[in-house]
């Protein structure tokens, strides 16, 4: 198949709406990508224009991402690129959609805390395909994230001192994992037990 594929870094410009229908859940919102460009008389970044995209994102996805993202919240979306024409009021117009596959928070501008969603069993129907709408919830959030915590500490070091004394804070203590003979810390141990 011959697919346009895109990848857009801008804002969430309105809520995600989130519904169900027939063939699954989906996800609507529209996303705002504004150029910049060097001034060089000026020594300044400076706004170019902004283009406006429809993003839809399909069971799943869609439930995630409803369940993840809120109007003004930087992110990275990566679909396939779709233009149509439609007539209204009198007016050819032209869309821009994106079908999105993925899509995650822009981490250049900003941290984020990633949970794994909960796989729910699906409920299989007569024909054993699953039913529309059987999509994974979130899991409730960890009582103590050690990423979190990290930066947290890091953000503390460095506004208090220096960045050495924040790597022997936030150091863990080395612990071996049995069977592989090698040597990890503890938070590296609870991080990729689950």
């Amino acid at each position: 198949m011959n697919d346009t594929t895109v990848t857009l870094v801008g804002n969430v410009a309105t809520a995600v709406e989130y519904r169900e229908t027939a063939t699954g859940g989906v996800a609507r919102f529209r996303f705002a990508v504004t150029a910049r460009r060097w001034d060089r008389e000026r020594g300044l970044w400076s706004d170019g224009g902004t283009s406006f995209y429809t993003v839809s994102a399909w069971r799943s996805l869609g439930a995630n991402l409803a369940a993840s993202v809120s109007v003004g919240e930087p992110l990275v979306v990566h679909g396939r690129l779709r233009v149509r024409e439609d007539e209204r009021d009198g007016q050819r117009k032209t869309f821009v959609d994106v079908d999105a596959l993925a899509v995650g928070h822009d981490l250049a501008r900003g941290t984020a805390a990633f949970r794994r969603a909960a796989r729910a069993e699906p409920r299989a129907r007569a024909d054993g395909e699953p039913r529309p709408g059987d999509v994974p919830s979130l899991g409730p959030a960890p009582e103590r994230d050690p990423w979190t915590e990290a930066v947290a500490e890091a953000v503390a070091g460095a506004v208090s001192g220096s960045a050495a004394e924040t790597r022997t804070e936030t150091t863990a203590p080395r612990a071996e994992i049995r069977g592989k003979g090698e040597e990890r810390s503890a938070e590296h141990r609870l991080v990729t037990t689950s």
